[in-house]
């Protein structure tokens, strides 16, 4: 039966914290992929699983490094930061150092990045892990105060740390955006740090899903102006594109 089947695919997930589609066929060979596809959904909608490129994750998986504020943001909009992640990674270069921050589009972009002679700076644990599983990716993890809500890492004393370190592009995301202030986020000290992040690289790009708009959270940290791509998903609305395309940024 339908249920009996859905459960099983969740104790699985559960037992082996991922699995590809590939991999669920194999213990369902008489179920359409389709069918598995609709019944990974179902899961998703119940909060029991979180689907990525080509599968699913466990939200058990997830809740191992993350806790569960963490969980529940990447759970949110799943389908959006996914074709987000999978535009910002046909960007990324070989050879090039870049820095991602440690919000929940930066994961799935972890996930999706190919595994490349790439040098990585990054302040968010899950997206650590994820690359750390990468052989060609090196791989620097910024240190200070965990903040336990995305994850990641931030400290005063960063600047001293960015200082002696170089890279050539950063990949950011933001919590919240207007054209009147900017993109912003919870943290002061995480608002901090990435305004250095944004000093430091030659080119920043911003991963921004279209239920961050209209937000406004209390620490701006960057402007329109100050990034060169922004990469979004089909329901960003067209007049505020309008507003990027007039400062001469890219929008995918």
């Amino acid at each position: 039966m339908k249920r009996d089947r859905i459960e099983e695919i969740a104790e699985l997930l559960d037992k082996r914290g991922k699995l590809t589609l590939e991999q669920l066929d194999g213990f369902f060979p008489n179920v359409s992929q389709m069918t598995l596809r609709r019944d990974l959904f179902q899961l998703e909608q119940e909060g029991r699983i979180i689907r990525v490129r080509g599968g699913a994750m466990s939200v058990k998986e997830v809740q191992k490094v993350s806790g569960e504020p963490y969980t529940k943001k990447t759970a949110i909009h799943t389908d959006e930061k996914i074709k987000i992640a999978q535009k910002a990674a046909r960007l990324i270069d070989e050879n090039c150092s870049l820095f991602m921050d440690g919000g929940t589009t930066a994961m799935y972009l972890a996930k999706e990045m190919p595994d490349i002679n790439v040098h990585v700076f990054t302040n968010g644990l899950a997206v650590a892990i994820e690359l750390a599983q990468k052989k060609n990716i090196r791989l620097t993890v910024l240190g200070g105060q965990v903040m336990s809500e995305n994850l990641s890492t931030a400290s005063p004393v960063a600047k001293s740390y960015f200082d002696n370190t170089n890279f050539e592009l950063a990949i950011i995301s933001a919590s919240a955006f207007t054209p009147e202030n900017g993109f912003s986020c919870a943290s002061q000290v995480e608002a901090d740090l990435l305004k250095m992040t944004r000093k430091k690289a030659k080119s920043m790009y911003m991963m921004l899903d279209s239920s961050k708009i209209g937000k406004i959270m209390p620490y701006t940290f960057a402007r329109l102006e100050d990034i060169d791509v922004l990469i979004t998903d089909d329901n960003f609305p067209n007049d505020l594109k309008q507003k990027f395309l007039e400062r001469n940024i890219v929008v995918m």
